[in-house]
């Protein structure tokens, strides 16, 4: 099963998609992830990544494309994954099908969480009250300012993903709004259909 999970920061993606790799056996990638492990482990791609951060530079789409196509050839990737976080622009997601085809491989489904984005910020302030009073150190991208600039580039620059995948029929929507129990269950009735 090969998944992406779309939606503005703070949609719950990140909850959904522990949930699906405690249900499938599946990954969790994270490009940010992915491209530290290669840095780290000094992978011809990831030296490729090191230099241009070491530069100051911003990675570009061909390294981060590769880097992913390395990770999904690892074993624990043999049963599917799930991108969150990534494609963030079309070019990407664009990169990711001809690479993925080139694998013999394409996706099984793109689930946008459609969420109330004035609700979110609410939510988000809510997440981050909880985990204080929790004793447990708040997220920085919940900060309010972080998470509207955060919010602010989802709209600009990844938003246009989902009306990409909607044109090659693979995208399905789930009301981000609703309860964590209710959206795990509308996402596996999802995954029986694909």
């Amino acid at each position: 099963m090969r998944l992406i999970l779309l939606g503005p920061p703070g949609a719950g993606k990140g909850t959904q998609a522990q949930r699906l790799v405690a249900r499938h056996g599946i990954v969790q990638l994270s490009t940010g992830d992915m491209l530290r492990e290669a840095v780290r482990d000094g992978t011809p791609v990831g030296l490729r990544a090191k230099e241009v951060m070491d530069a100051g530079k911003l990675v570009s789409d061909d390294i981060v494309i590769d880097i992913v196509a390395d990770r999904i050839d690892q074993p624990d990737a043999a049963k599917g994954f799930i991108l969150d976080g990534f494609p963030r622009t079309v070019a990407q997601a664009k990169a990711l099908d001809d690479m993925l085809a080139a694998k013999g491989l394409k996706l099984d489904a793109v689930i946008e969480f459609k969420v109330d984005q004035d609700k979110l910020v609410g939510r988000i302030l809510q997440r981050a009250r909880e985990a204080a009073e929790r004793g447990e150190p708040v997220r920085k991208d919940d900060d309010p300012e972080i998470f509207k600039t955060r919010l602010e580039a989802f709209n600009r620059d990844t938003a246009v993903v989902g009306p990409y995948y909607a044109d090659t029929g693979l995208l399905v929507a789930v009301d981000g709004m609703k309860p964590i129990d209710e959206v795990e269950k509308t996402i596996s009735e999802i995954l029986e259909t694909v």
